[in-house]
C-alpha cells in the first residue's frame, strides 16, 4: 500500500452541493433561496422567530434572578488541606491563611475569599484564617484541636487600591 493508493471507504464522503453555478446544476440562479425577502439575503439569521407565533422563550415563565453583587468563594475541603499538610505543601505549625492556600497550589485564585467545607477527614491540629467555613468544618477542625478564624473578605475597590 502506498500513500497515493489511500482512499476513503465507498460512500463515506459526499461531494458538496455547489449552488448558484448555472441552470444545469439544479440549484442555479437563486440557489434554492426563492425570490427576494430577508431569507434570500446573505448574513441574515432569524433565530427563535416562529412565523409570528409567540416564540417559545417568551411563552415560558421566567424564574429566579442572578444577584449582581453576589460573593463567589473558592472552595476548599478539609480532606485536601490534610493531604497537602502530609505532603509538606502546607505548614501546620503556622496559621494557614488564604494566601498560603494559593501559594501551595491548593486554591487557584481567591475570588471573593476562600470557604472551607467539611468533606474529608482532618486529624492535624491547624489554625485556619479564611473568609468562610461551614459549621461542620469548624466543628471538625476544633475536634482535631485546631481553630478556625473567619475574616471578612476585603472589598473589591480596596483590594485594587492596595496593590
Amino acid at each position: 500500500m502506498k500513500l497515493n493508493e489511500l482512499r476513503d471507504n465507498p460512500g463515506a464522503t459526499r461531494t458538496k452541493k455547489r449552488v448558484a453555478r448555472g441552470p444545469g446544476s439544479g440549484k442555479g440562479k437563486t440557489a434554492g433561496r426563492g425570490i427576494k425577502g430577508q431569507k434570500s439575503r446573505s448574513g441574515v439569521a432569524i433565530n427563535a422567530y416562529e412565523g409570528g407565533q409567540m416564540p417559545l422563550y417568551q411563552r415560558l415563565p421566567k424564574r429566579g434572578f442572578n444577584k449582581p453583587n453576589r460573593k463567589r468563594f473558592a472552595v476548599v475541603n478539609l480532606g485536601l488541606i490534610e493531604k497537602f499538610i502530609t505532603e509538606g505543601k502546607l505548614d501546620a505549625a503556622n496559621t494557614i491563611t488564604e494566601d498560603a492556600l494559593v501559594a501551595s497550589g491548593l486554591v487557584r485564585r481567591k475570588l471573593d475569599g476562600v470557604r472551607v467545607l467539611a468533606k474529608g477527614e482532618i486529624s492535624t491540629k491547624v489554625a485556619l484564617q479564611v473568609s468562610g467555613a461551614s459549621k461542620s468544618a469548624v466543628a471538625a477542625v476544633e475536634n482535631a484541636g485546631g481553630s478556625v478564624e473567619i475574616v471578612a473578605p476585603a472589598p473589591k475597590n480596596e483590594a485594587a487600591a492596595a496593590e
